[in-house]
């Protein structure tokens, strides 16, 4: 533009998060993380590489004392790969409990915020940018399409706001019947190899990127792991 000027686009746009790392092979995860003398006790005797560790969101079900910065940096010393997972607001029309919902009036505005608070709490603990920070989404009614649109918005703002710090949004998503968060995400996307949104082409499990659980018959899968240094 003349003047020097810059448009509200150049203005807004931000610059894309640098390359994750991928790690291919098992990976767990447990509510609380293990204290670092298991992690090592495992490590090389286990057939895991890769653990998923909930860094925070109001829905967390489990307390943290072991999650800490020093023990990021000592199971990714060891060797371990990380893959955090957020537990952000939860669909207006699950079943259960959880003290944080998503609204179709607030959906835009959680989104953000989450994503806010789900890269400052991944870098307190020392996973930089570019690393993949996995929103957790459970389950719902795939019938109801108002409870999936606001779902659909709050993700895509909570991706947003992930992707504007450098860092790069994931999803966590469930087995159907969940309806897709978003076109990103494949239909029925496995509980236990959950896929990553951010890009169209992503397919179904087991391809790439993926996580899994610690559950009999799930093969070794890729995922974005954590960059710690």
């Amino acid at each position: 533009m003349e003047d020097g000027l810059t448009s509200p686009e150049q203005t807004m746009a931000a610059p894309p998060p640098p390359a994750a790392a991928a790690f291919t092979g098992l990976a767990f995860d447990t509510c609380t993380a293990p204290p670092v003398a298991a992690m090592a006790a495992w490590r090389g005797t286990s057939p895991y590489g890769a653990v998923a560790v909930y860094v925070g969101g109001r829905n967390r079900g489990c307390a943290q004392p072991q999650l800490t910065a020093s023990w990021v940096t000592a199971v990714s010393a060891a060797g371990w790969r990380l893959v955090p997972l957020y537990v952000g607001a939860q669909p207006p029309c699950r079943t259960g409990g959880g003290p944080e919902r998503i609204t179709a009036a607030t959906a835009d505005s959680q989104g953000a915020a989450d994503g806010a608070d789900a890269v400052a709490r991944a870098s307190a603990l020392g996973m930089r940018p570019g690393s993949t920070l996995y929103l957790d989404v459970e389950d719902y009614d795939a019938a109801d399409t108002a409870c999936g649109d606001a779902v659909l918005a709050y993700t895509q703002s909570f991706d947003r706001a992930v992707t504007a710090r450098a860092y790069r949004p994931g999803f966590y998503g469930l087995r159907a019947p969940a309806r897709p968060a978003s076109p990103l995400r494949p239909a029925g996307a496995r509980r236990t190899c959950p896929t990553r949104s951010g890009t169209r082409s992503t397919t179904a499990w087991p391809t790439p990127p993926a996580v899994s659980r610690t559950r009999p018959g799930c093969s070794p899968a890729t995922a974005a792991a954590t960059s710690t240094r």
